[in-house]
């Protein structure tokens, strides 16, 4: 494995992550995803997703290791599932995707949140475990008047802005 991740280095160096993902360990991507410095574990090949899907530093486990008990009575033991992601899904920082995973369409997973399971679509979910805690539609309309319009500005433009307005943005 470790000659995988030489080669998935340099793939990802050279042409990007999600080019060596499809490449080097075989992952179903669509497009427009933004994936960067995440751990996709020893069996990568069996995680799917679909468009528009956003992860960053989020562990995708697709085996069970708790298997190690029974080792002594039966060596061959294994036990492994897929994780599967539709599109227009993003996951916070630091999440933990367990084996079994299923996520509908139009998900917001929470930071840190630890996730098994099917998630439905158009929700919002966080915790560890991830519970649902609102629709998307509700999170928008809750949050509308915290949202900024500062995505096109520059890094200067933007300190400015939120320096301005950082009263606005207190809880």
């Amino acid at each position: 494995m470790k000659i995988h991740k030489i080669i998935f280095s340099l793939f990802s160096f050279f042409k990007g992550d999600i080019f060596a993902l499809k490449k080097i360990y075989n992952i179903k991507i669509g497009k427009n995803c933004r994936l960067s410095k995440n751990n996709y574990g020893e069996e990568p090949y069996l995680i799917s997703m679909g468009d528009n899907v956003s992860a960053i530093k989020v562990d995708f486990i697709t085996h069970d290791g708790s298997v190690w008990l029974w080792r002594k009575e039966n060596p061959n033991l294994d036990f492994f599932n897929s994780i599967e992601i539709e599109s227009n899904i993003f996951i916070g920082h630091k999440s933990i995707l367990l084996p079994g995973t299923y996520i509908e369409s139009n998900v917001i997973i929470g930071a840190g949140s630890v996730v098994k399971g099917r998630l439905l679509k158009n929700s919002v979910y966080a915790g560890v475990p991830a519970r649902k805690i609102s629709s998307t539609k509700e999170y928008y309309l809750k949050n509308i008047n915290k949202f900024s319009n500062t995505k096109l500005m520059s890094r200067k433009e933007k300190r400015e802005y939120l320096m301005k307005n950082l009263n606005n943005f207190k809880l």
